[in-house]
Order: C-alpha cells, then structure tokens, then sequence
C-alpha cells in the first residue's frame, strides 16, 4: 500500500530540563490536554556532595485553536517534582475527573488529579502516592484501562531493581496488591494486557520479555522470550485488536506478538535506533508510533504483519526535526476537525483553521532549535502549501495540493531528552495507490 503522507511542525517548547515523557490525556473531556515530564540528573561538586540528585519538572498545557496566528499550546501549570521516568494518564476518569500516574527517581508512584477551577482554569493536584521501594528508580507505569473499562482500576510500575509492581485505586488511595523480582537488572517497562488485565508483560535490561498471570502468582512467568538482543524497554498492547502486542529494544528492533504464540514473533521491523517507546493509534488499529532514540520518531503501518505476512512493518511517516535522544511520544484523541473542547467562544479569526485548508502556522518558542524553517512572508502572514516560499526556505518533495488533501488528520506530540525540547505536531495521510514520498518539516 502506497501512501501519501506528511509530517508537520505546529510548535516548539523548551522544557528547560531534560524531556522524556509526554501523554495527550485519553479522557474525553480533556483531550486537549498534554503533559510532560522532564529528568536532570545534578551531579554532586565536591566529596561532600558526591551523591547526585534526581530533579524534575511536570508541565500542563492546553491545546487551543483559536487562530492561525497564535501558538496552539499553552502553558497551563509547571510543577517542580522528583525526576520524572514515565507519565500515564487513566485511561477513564476516576470519581469524575482525569488522573495522571508519575513514575519518579525517588521509588514512588504519584498520582495527580486534573482539576477545574471556578474561573474555569484547570490544574493538577495530587491525589495518592506509594513508595513502590527504597533505594531504586521507579521507571514505568501501565494502567489495565486501555480498552476504557473502568471496572477495578489498577496500575502495574516496574523499577531499577528488576522488580514489578501491582496496584490498586480505590476511592483515590493507591494500594499495594503485590511484587515480585521480574528481571535480573532494569525493569525497564511494564504493561497490561488490555484484553486480559490478569495478564501483565514485563521487559528489562537482561534482554528478557516476561509474561505473568497475577491469578497463578508471580513465582513463575507464563513465558520468557529472549528475542531480542538487548534490553527491552518499550511494550504497548493494543487495544482493538485482541493477543496483539508490540515491543521495542536497544536492540533497535520493533518486534509483533500474537499473545497465544510467544516462541516466535509475528514480525520484526529494524528501526535504527533503540526503541524506547510504542504507541499504538487511539482508534486505527494498524498504526503503531515509535520514538527511537538515535534515530528519530516513526510510524509504522502493521496491517500486512499481523495478517501473516511475516515481513518487517513499512515505516509510511517519519518526525526528524529533534535533535537529541528521541525518549517521549504519544498521540492525541483531539479531532483537528472541530474546536478544542474546552476553548471559549471567540470572534471569527482572519483564516480559520477550515479556511485555511487545514493549515496551522508554525511557532517556534526556543532560541535553542538548531532547525531553520522560514514559514512566513515579509509581512508576517503565514505561507500555505502549494504558495511560493521566499528562496531562503528549504524546499521538501511535491506538496500536496488542496485537489489531493488527505482524509486522516492526526495530532502528536514527542520530546527528545539532551536538547530539552518538546514538539507538536500533526500528520496527514491518505491510503493512496500511486506511491509518494513522505513529506517532513
């Protein structure tokens, strides 16, 4: 299947400290919500101080469409924290509202609630914490949500002392259900099964994928996997298609699982970097985005690997525009064909968002973006598709025409860790069946 597709900067935020985590809220009031989480490691000056702390930083943004000529993203709460290793938000609310999980270099998991003011500002405030260990690094967290069943919300956490954590949330307090030693090093990931929440993976830097049921008791995994070659560190199972799973390495390998067959994967599709986050797309089941580390963030189409065919995944877009360690991605349920839910009414903006064929003006907010992209005229206006650009523009292959506009729209976001940068930005595709390159800016 050939595709035209397109990959398009809407914003650049200097996180300030390092980046790598970042999650659009899944709960349908709140879809224009994104977090992020940074980690700067401070090391200790003098032999005094030689011990080095673990900082962090939590920000709330807020996606708006309110006009061409203004950054979608605002800032909405910046909140000092533990190092943060991994964000996941519930994907259903909990007593009405949103929460947010927060894996932090301190051993604890830390749960936040979003809430709404009366003015109608939203924040978020903490709700439960549990330290799942002392003298470790809690590293990644997973809730059984994710097919949004809200029945018996629990939440599985994995650490820098190879262990596996099982929660419980209940009436806002997190409990402590059980852990067991899973790997011999990191656990560097952690995962439910949606289809089956009994059902947890987990993998770590022993190169080890595990599989345990929680109603046998954690003495024994159901199945060890040695596949990959490296540590394991990305597992996401996807939530429309029942035994699928997908899991990333520093092997650089992004492996296909059928849950019933777990000697042999369905597929393996070379990356180029190590994989060291997978998510699948919130409603098409064949779409699987990959922050590769060294090598960028990427998105996979599955179809053909899970019909049998046995053949790596073909990489149908590509985001190129960071500069360091590719760590944090994540997409938006945001439909870009109607307003944020929770922006005001406001007057008609010179060139809507419809208006303008889909186009949203570029905004760059850091000094430190390596990248030169010229998006605007002399004037200030923006500068759509298929419109001669100033000669000082770098030109991309063939743009697509508003005769050819692509019929899917999706909004993403990822963070790349050394250069503390955090992107938005949309893709544009559409099955098609002569082939296109891909497009990126």
């Amino acid at each position: 299947m050939a595709w035209k597709s397109r990959t398009r900067n809407l914003q650049v935020f200097d996180t300030e400290l390092s980046a790598d985590t970042v999650e659009w809220c899944p709960v349908p009031s709140s879809h224009d919500i994104l977090a992020c989480g940074t980690y700067q490691l401070q090391k200790g000056t003098g032999e005094e101080d030689a011990t080095p702390s673990r900082t962090g930083r939590l920000y709330l943004f807020e996606f708006r469409r309110e006009g061409s000529m203004s950054p979608p993203l605002t800032e909405l709460q910046r909140m000092d924290t533990p190092a943060i290793l991994d964000l996941k938000w519930c994907h259903v609310p909990v007593s009405g509202g949103a929460v947010l999980g927060m894996a932090a270099a301190t051993g604890e998991l830390q749960l936040y609630t979003l809430s709404e003011s009366q003015e109608g500002s939203r924040s978020l405030q903490a709700l439960s914490s549990l330290e799942v260990g002392a003298e470790r690094l809690a590293l990644s967290l997973d809730w059984s949500t994710g097919r949004m069943h809200s029945s018996d919300v629990r939440v599985v956490c994995s650490d820098s002392a190879g262990c596996v954590s099982v929660l419980s949330l209940a009436e806002g307090t997190l409990t402590a259900l059980s852990q067991w030693k899973a790997h011999d090093f990191e656990a560097w990931i952690s995962a439910f099964s949606y289809w089956d929440t009994q059902l947890v993976y987990s993998g770590g830097d022993d190169c080890k994928l595990k599989g345990w049921d929680l109603r046998l008791g954690p003495s024994c995994p159901i199945f060890t996997s040695k596949r990959h070659s490296m540590g394991v560190c990305s597992i996401h199972s996807n939530p429309h298609r029942e035994h699928i799973l997908a899991t990333g390495s520093y092997d650089e390998q992004v492996l296909l699982w059928d849950g019933r067959n777990m000697r042999q994967p369905l597929s393996e599709s070379p990356m180029g970097g190590g994989v060291w986050r997978l998510k699948w797309h919130p409603t098409h089941q064949h779409l699987l985005l990959a922050a590769c580390m060294h090598n960028d963030f990427h998105i996979l189409h599955c179809q053909q690997a899970l019909e049998g065919s046995g053949g790596a995944c073909p990489v149908v877009a590509s985001y190129i525009l960071h500069n360091s360690l590719a760590y944090g991605a994540d997409w938006s349920q945001l439909s870009l064909e109607k307003p944020a839910p929770s922006s005001p009414p406001a007057a008609e903006p010179k060139e809507s968002l419809t208006e303008s064929g889909g186009h949203l003006r570029i905004q760059y907010e850091s000094p430190t973006a390596s990248f030169d992209t010229s998006l605007e005229d002399d004037s200030g206006q923006y500068i759509p598709e298929g419109t001669a650009a100033p000669s000082t523009t770098p030109t991309a292959g063939p743009a697509l025409n508003s005769e050819d506009s692509p019929s899917m729209f999706s909004l993403l976001s990822s963070c790349s860790f050394y250069d503390h940068m955090l992107h938005v930005w949309r893709w544009d595709w559409t099955p098609d069946e002569a082939p296109h390159e891909s497009e990126q800016c």
